[in-house]
């Protein structure tokens, strides 16, 4: 296990294209959701335990090595919205260009080969984590720091909200995501025994009416 390589897979400036994507941030934003650093805080709360948790028992399982089709086929499932599996798909294949030019791996060929239209960006994720020598825990906490990471950028260009108060929420959430991140390996550890039934559904319905509606809207500053 490489604790540099888990650096370079959680930076944000690693050409994954999470840049172009605010988390549902922006359409929360519109609708008067976040308005500053504590709605802010209540929102990315919220995704930590929602699509957060989804996303990072996916990778973590896919970082245990359990079956990417059948965690595909999960994460669409568990993803209502049209908009948002789209963006996941996107994000996918641009995370799937990333890796497989970082880290060599027969496992990234496959999945490129397998997804041609890309695979969710989850899946991805938590291949991309096993073929730089990671784990499920590793995977889970990369999961968990996109689904909020995304947010507080996106807040600070949208809202122009301090850098430090955006930089304070998300160290306030660590110890929760830490505990978000043991509940997902616990499940992935499930799903390896059991199959993919045994991942988490929970679920954010108004993320899913947002991402509808920031789809279909002129001049967003970010595609989701």
């Amino acid at each position: 296990m490489s604790r540099a390589a888990l650096l370079v897979l959680a930076d944000g400036r690693f050409p994954a294209g999470g840049h172009a994507h605010s988390g549902g941030a922006e359409a929360a934003v519109r609708a008067g959701r976040i308005t500053g650093a504590k709605s802010l805080e209540d929102f990315c709360r919220g995704r930590l335990h929602t699509t957060g948790l989804v996303s990072a028992a996916v990778a973590a399982s896919a970082a245990l090595g359990v079956d990417p089709g059948e965690l595909d086929a999960a994460a669409d499932a568990r993803t209502p919205s049209p908009a948002l599996r789209a963006a996941a798909r996107k994000l996918g294949r641009q995370l799937l260009r990333a890796a497989r030019a970082t880290w060599a791996s027969p496992e990234l060929d496959v999945l490129a080969r397998r997804f041609a239209r890309g695979a969710h960006q989850p899946v991805v994720l938590g291949v991309a984590a096993r073929a730089a020598g990671l784990g499920p825990q590793d995977a889970a906490h990369c999961a968990l720091y996109e689904s909020v990471g995304g947010p507080a950028t996106a807040t600070v260009r949208l809202l122009s909200l301090d850098p430090f108060d955006a930089t304070a929420v998300l160290a306030r959430l660590a110890p929760e995501a830490d505990r978000v991140a043991e509940t997902a390996v616990r499940a992935a550890h499930r799903v390896a025994e059991e199959g993919a039934d045994a991942l988490p559904a929970a679920s954010a319905p108004l993320l899913e009416l947002f991402a509808e509606a920031h789809a279909a809207r002129a001049g967003r500053l970010f595609a989701s």
